[in-house]
């Protein structure tokens, strides 16, 4: 009798270890404050909620409005493993007490990337705790200059929202937005940052008067850093992304030849793209600008309504490899994701400085992805795109939605 009490209590303590290890490879639920460390060991802090979804764990990024769930969280022993949707990347993380330490894992194609990552449970705010009392409201437009005195000298505007000491935002470029920006006004101190998976950007400033803001610090990634200043104002805004790049003297027309996901050749002469309204998207499974011009294609309806009558869509991929089954891999996340219904072709050239203009080459310029090419029913390029501000931008988004449906519309009622 006193064996068979001594088992039975053996396994009943050994249950109750194996219970209380489970339990502490659980992830504590709610609003987590994460930091991504660069090479300058500046902080680049982002929101995330930890849920519980159909007996699994799911993480959900926050930044202002955009709730960005990544259902793929793997936890073994007080190991964690959380794989982003979009961009080839990844978290490898311990748990230490109810706390996460450990790297976000770039891969590049040739090689990986990493920063150091932690993490804090029930911490809701994002800079400070108890940030001071604004001396300013920044609500409004301004126009902002990156990197005066550098090669890379540019200017973009400035699109902020600021209740109380919440500030939201972003900046538009000629090649896209910063997307959804989040942060604070303290004192006269400005502070945003983003982190989707693949942008991780952090913004500090100074406001002077409410008027200009002064030594400007951006720092995205591990190492890139660019000064930069603002002024508001109300007229602020960028060249028409329709003039930035253009075909060549003399050129009416592109071509192209390339392999699809599944190897097989797709070309612009094919039928199914003669007599048809032609939208070209020239992307990277890298860039998160292109996957809003994504979602907004698929997502907003536009691809199903004009599909339907005669619009035809392609993705020319320029992945940061050469390599066919890296690109082939990506490309088929990115489809997976998005539930890509269009044909996206890996060129095979990668979107260093020149490739794309040498897989394209009636192209007389290039500047930055994503680049649209829009085709009429002739098989002449109408109209070329430069970049893409997407949702994050609020009425420069939607302003495009309009135009770009009326363009298409047009397009649709010009005879072949």
């Amino acid at each position: 009798m006193l064996l068979k009490s001594r088992l039975i209590l053996s396994t009943l303590l050994a249950f109750s270890i194996l219970s209380s290890a489970s339990a502490q490879t659980k992830l504590k639920t709610g609003i987590w404050r994460g930091t991504l460390k660069n090479e300058s060991k500046h902080e680049l802090p982002f929101n995330f909620e930890v849920t519980n979804v159909a007996g699994h764990q799911q993480v959900t990024i926050i930044n202002g409005t955009e709730h960005y769930k990544v259902p793929d969280v793997k936890i073994k022993g007080d190991s964690v493993f959380v794989k982003m949707p979009l961009f080839d990347s990844e978290f490898r993380l311990k748990l230490l007490g109810d706390n996460l330490s450990g790297n976000w894992i770039r891969h590049l194609g040739d090689h990986d990337s990493a920063l150091p990552f932690n993490a804090v449970p029930n911490t809701p705010w994002r800079f400070l705790k108890d940030p001071q009392k604004p001396a300013f409201d920044i609500t409004g437009r301004w126009a902002a200059v990156f990197g005066e005195g550098t090669p890379g000298r540019d200017e973009l505007v400035g699109e902020f929202k600021q209740t109380g000491n919440k500030l939201t935002g972003t900046f538009l470029s000629t090649t896209g937005d910063y997307r959804y920006l989040e942060g604070s006004v303290s004192g006269d101190r400005l502070y945003l940052s983003c982190f989707d998976g693949c942008h991780a950007f952090l913004f500090t400033a100074k406001i002077n008067d409410g008027k200009v803001i002064s030594d400007g610090e951006n720092y995205s990634g591990y190492s890139a850093f660019t000064k930069w200043t603002a002024v508001k104002n109300a007229n602020a805004k960028l060249p028409d992304a329709y003039s930035l790049t253009a075909l060549k003297p003399g050129h009416k027309k592109i071509a192209f030849t390339f392999p699809d996901v599944n190897g097989r050749e797709v070309s612009l002469s094919d039928a199914r793209f003669k007599n048809k309204v032609v939208i070209v998207q020239m992307l990277g499974s890298w860039c998160p600008n292109c996957m809003d011009e994504t979602n907004f294609i698929i997502n907003s309806g536009y691809y199903k309504k004009y599909h339907a009558k005669g619009v035809e869509v392609v993705g020319l991929a320029y992945e940061r490899t050469t390599d066919f089954k890296k690109s082939q891999k990506t490309l088929a996340q990115l489809k997976d994701h998005f539930k890509v219904p269009y044909p996206l072709l890996i060129t095979g050239y990668t979107p260093s400085k020149g490739d794309p203009m040498k897989s394209l080459p009636t192209l007389a310029d290039f500047k930055g992805f994503p680049t649209t090419i829009i085709i009429d029913k002739k098989g002449n390029v109408r109209k070329i795109h430069t970049g893409f501000n997407g949702p994050g931008t609020g009425k420069h988004y939607t302003e495009f939605v309009v135009e770009f449906d009326k363009l298409t519309e047009d397009l649709l009622a010009e005879k072949g």
